[in-house]
């Protein structure tokens, strides 16, 4: 696919007529380029779209709405790779995501190319196709593009539906399809995209050493940020600074005047935002103790951090003996949280893990039969030099 097969999509009609195209495809290859660094979410600067027979270049800053483009994704299935940050500028900025896509580079997770594979390395393993990124950091908010950019937006999705044919080839021989099918769903579930928002306080410096009452006005006062960010599309820490936050949880001020008591925040923002932040902190003062925030959980200790981490080699051995990347099997977190709970039971063991039915269907036995004391682990090979994980009688 070359520079002479782009449509270059810049007003209201051309992106109808795209929309209609878009809704009649059974694929459609997606990429996009976005500026994170003074805006709330990160914005949108350019499109790139591609069917069998050539590529599209959508310009968002000489569109008024691009609510259409995104609402015709979801008629057809969004091909892309790594896409889970151009979904989430979607669910960020339209509240909605397409909800069929295949992401290559999950798929190619599934046939033992590792869970972080780029687009350039893929693109050179099935295509033959070495890419040119010397556009990485180039400035999106420019017009016109030049050739290179051009290029380097082209490449993004040239090749993307050829390998996702590809890879839907390779895994249905190895019976793999529905695995890899079952993980892309996810990418298509908005409340993906929402659920980090809703603990997002614990993120702040000092938070894990706070008090439930604490975490209550660090919490309130977190909500209070991102609104104003939200409604200013800035950046949460242009409205109040990170260690700002973290100290009035724990100076907990009663009136705007002591909020000068906090060096980095100046007199404008207390003007603004004073008032509203010690009616933020009055709400938190005001809540029962049954309503207030679970504190985080504290490490594990050593001897439930090693039964984790004797879950950890065992889901290793599975995960090689598969050629699966082990993050991608098990997540450490499901670990960590079978060795908090130590269910006793297989229901509660299944339950605590929290895995899909294809990720349960291959290490559920072995690790329950593990903490239930029926195998232990060996090593074999390890003379041979060749050290392999076992779990015997």
């Amino acid at each position: 696919m070359t520079t002479d097969s782009i449509a270059m999509i810049a007003e209201p009609k051309g992106l109808a007529a795209l929309c209609e195209r878009i809704a009649r495809s059974e694929h459609v290859a997606l990429d996009t380029e976005f500026h994170t660094e003074r805006t709330y979410s990160p914005r949108l600067m350019v499109v790139q779209l591609a069917f069998d027979d050539g590529a599209v270049i959508v310009d968002p800053l000489a569109l008024p709405n691009l609510r259409p483009l995104i609402e015709a994704l979801g008629q057809t299935t969004v091909v892309g790779h790594a896409l889970s940050s151009d979904l989430k500028i979607f669910a960020d900025r339209f509240d909605v995501v397409p909800p069929t896509v295949f992401d290559t580079q999950i798929a190619a997770a599934f046939l033992g190319f590792g869970m972080q594979i780029s687009l350039a390395d893929l693109v050179r393993e099935l295509e033959h196709v070495r890419l040119a990124k010397s556009q990485t950091v180039s400035d999106w908010s420019t017009r016109p593009f030049t050739p290179k950019q051009l290029d380097y937006l082209v490449d993004d999705v040239a090749h993307l539906l050829p390998m996702h044919r590809k890879l839907t080839a390779r895994l249905e021989s190895v019976g793999r399809l529905t695995w890899a099918l079952e993980e892309c769903a996810s990418l298509g579930d908005i409340e993906r995209y929402r659920s980090d928002e809703r603990r997002a306080y614990l993120r702040l410096p000092g938070a894990m050493r706070m008090s439930r009452r604490e975490l209550a006005v660090l919490s309130e006062i977190v909500k209070l940020r991102d609104d104003q960010a939200r409604a200013r599309d800035l950046p949460p820490k242009y409205i109040i600074p990170d260690d700002v936050v973290s100290g009035l949880a724990t100076l907990r001020p009663k009136r705007v005047e002591d909020l000068e008591q906090l060096r980095r925040f100046d007199a404008g923002a207390r003007r603004s935002l004073g008032a509203a932040i010690i009616e933020a902190i009055v709400r938190a003062e005001a809540l029962p103790e049954d309503a207030l925030p679970e504190r985080p959980q504290r490490p594990l200790g050593q001897s439930r951090d090693t039964l984790a981490a004797l879950m950890g080699v065992v889901v290793g051995e599975i995960a090689r003996e598969h050629e699966l990347p082990q993050s991608l099997l098990v997540p450490r977190a499901a670990l960590d949280r079978v060795a908090r709970e130590l269910p006793n039971d297989r229901a509660d063991f299944e339950r605590a893990l929290e895995l899909t039915h294809w990720r349960l269907s291959l290490v559920g036995e072995p690790l329950w039969r593990l903490l239930s004391g029926e195998v232990h682990v060996a090593i074999e090979g390890y003379p041979e030099r060749d050290p392999k994980i076992r779990l015997l009688p």
